[in-house]
């Protein structure tokens, strides 16, 4: 790994560390909803990986570029530790349904972004 895609991993990770940030400032847990900003990210950031993972796939990426696109910036976008904590304080507050919703929801849209971006990148 050449210095110049070490960098561009660092600025990848810091991009999608502020977007999430941003998100996770902007759509708060609040009592009543799931935790959204985390949601958001985490599906988004699955729907981004498996899109460049499918590209990868055709060979329409260099492999440092997917390092950076899928290590950098998707691993600062999503987040597991968050949403393991956000769901832990909804059980311990009482709200298990909810708790257990975020973890149904997240799930089920990750793996589903995911899949659509890797079969229409594919």
């Amino acid at each position: 790994m050449t210095p110049l895609a070490v960098a561009a991993l660092l600025v990848a990770g810091a991009i999608g560390a502020v977007i999430r940030y941003a998100l996770s400032r902007a759509y708060p847990v609040r009592p009543g909803h799931l935790p959204g900003g985390i949601l958001i990210v985490n599906v988004v950031g699955s729907g981004v990986a498996g899109a460049v993972i499918g590209f990868a796939e055709r060979a329409a990426l260099a492999d440092d570029l997917r390092l950076v696109l899928v290590t950098g910036f998707c691993g600062g976008l999503t987040t597991f530790s968050t949403w393991c904590v956000e769901t832990i304080e909804l059980a311990d507050g009482g709200r298990w349904r909810a708790a257990i919703l975020n973890v149904v929801v997240t799930l089920a849209l990750g793996l589903g972004a995911a899949v659509a971006g890797y079969l229409l990148a594919r």
